[in-house]
């Protein structure tokens, strides 16, 4: 019996040893999958960390090249506009050739047809006065004096009027040549002022405005136009279509009573920021406000319609100037779909560079249009100098066939008075000699012929 209870107890310790080891195992088991699956989670979030650095790094790589390669875009178009100003310059050089030579042209046709007037009309009057020299009394030359001196003074004031047309076109195109060849220092000037201000004019939004309106009148002052008719008008405002009231900064008036409208926009802030990001992302965020900030002054601007009112003769367009030229250059290399956005809105963007350009041309065509006008009222006054003198001569004819009838008239009379046996002198002597009371006494000259 009791081996019986040693081997109930023997089994119900074993059975007891088995349950714990067993337990134990499970628990070990269950431990070790739960440490599996961590170190799989933490392998997978590694996995997927370093996957996200690689997106950035190609991201970042991406961004590198696309920098680089707009940099070369803005490089090539740099070069591009240098090209075009190069070939301005030259063209205007041509022009000015050109227009030199017509001058020159113009002056010799001009004393020619001077020398000839001058020639002809010495010809013909020489033979007048040589026909009618005996005939003309000192009345007579008296009025043709009168009749001679008007006509000479108009003849020397013509030439004056000449020589002064040839002299200003002259001068005229030789400060058009130096100032060509100033403005690519000029433009580096404005550009330096420009950046040397920005910080000085940063946050303040009322003295950028007036600051921009001080380089677009010193760029006004060296375009060679005057504030004026023949210029440019800064104390303008008018009524558009809609019935809105529009005072732009400068209306450029063109020959023909047209006109070009220029506003002054600056956009600083976020190009300043741009300029002193210390990070490639801070640059991106402040380069991308700066092009949100000029497309909303393109917007603001394109909805004044400031080319439909009634006082103005305008193209379908507005200068927008923007003062600092690298503000204007980060702009176009960093969006070149700007000017196409601009030009949609009826804007057109300019730096001070493009704009004293646009602004010499103009007063270059002034220049030419000044000339043409003066070229034209020399061509009037000089047909209507040929009608007069003509006229002239044609009254001189006349004045001549009037003194030979008056010669005639009085040779007649005379013949009438001496000639003749029965003539009058004889007649009236025989009565004073038959004994007619008379206190006076013809001439002995008269009786003897």
């Amino acid at each position: 019996m009791e081996i019986v209870y040693l081997l109930v107890g023997l089994a119900v310790g074993a059975a007891a040893v088995y349950f714990v080891f067993n337990s134990k195992l499970q628990k070990a088991q269950s431990d070790a999958g739960k440490s599996l699956l961590e170190k799989e989670r933490e392998l997978g979030n590694q996995n997927i960390e370093t996957e996200k650095q690689r997106l950035v790094w190609e991201e970042r790589y991406n961004s590198l090249k696309s920098d680089s390669d707009e940099w070369k875009s803005g490089l090539e178009k740099i070069r591009e506009e240098n090209t075009v100003l190069v070939g301005r310059l030259e063209k205007a050089k041509v022009e000015y050739l050109n227009l030199k030579e017509k001058l020159d042209t113009q002056k010799a046709e001009l004393e020619e047809l001077q020398k000839k007037f001058t020639t002809e009309f010495e010809n013909i009057a020489t033979k007048i006065l040589e026909k009618n020299s005996e005939k003309f009394t000192a009345a007579n030359q008296k009025n043709i004096g009168e009749v001679l001196n008007p006509l000479k003074e108009k003849i020397l004031l013509f030439e004056k009027k000449v020589e002064d047309t040839y002299q200003k076109g002259l001068k005229d195109q030789t400060e058009l040549r130096a100032e060509l060849l100033k403005l690519y220092d000029l433009n580096n000037r404005i550009s330096e002022e420009a950046n040397n201000l920005t910080k000085a004019l940063k946050g303040d939004v009322k003295k950028q405005g007036n600051w921009g309106e001080v380089v677009l009148e010193r760029i006004l002052e060296r375009s060679g136009l005057n504030e004026g008719e023949q210029g440019y008008q800064k104390q303008f405002s008018d009524t558009t279509e809609d019935g809105k009231r529009i005072q732009p900064d400068v209306v450029i008036n063109l020959p023909d009573n047209k006109h070009i409208i220029i506003d002054s926009k600056v956009s600083l802030i976020a190009y300043e920021r741009a300029v002193n990001a210390e990070t490639d992302e801070q640059r991106q965020k402040f380069v991308k406000e700066h092009l949100l900030s000029l497309r909303t002054h393109i917007k603001g601007l394109s909805e004044k319609h400031y080319q439909t009112a009634s006082k103005l003769n305008s193209p379908d367009f507005v200068l927008l100037f923007i003062p600092i030229e690298a503000s204007f250059s980060v702009a176009v290399q960093e969006d070149q779909e700007l000017f196409s956005y601009a030009w949609d809105q009826k804007v057109v963007m300019v730096s001070p560079s493009t704009l004293l350009a646009t602004l010499r041309t103009i007063s270059s065509i002034w220049q030419q249009e000044n000339q043409t006008r003066n070229a034209i009222e020399i061509a009037r006054q000089s047909g209507a100098l040929y009608d007069k003198f003509v006229g002239f001569v044609s009254d001189l004819d006349k004045l001549g066939n009037n003194l030979n009838t008056t010669r005639k008239t009085y040779d007649d009379a005379m013949s009438k008075l001496k000639d003749g046996r029965g003539n009058l002198i004889r007649s009236v002597e025989n009565i004073r000699k038959l004994g007619a009371k008379a206190t006076k006494e013809l001439p002995r000259t008269m009786l003897d012929e």
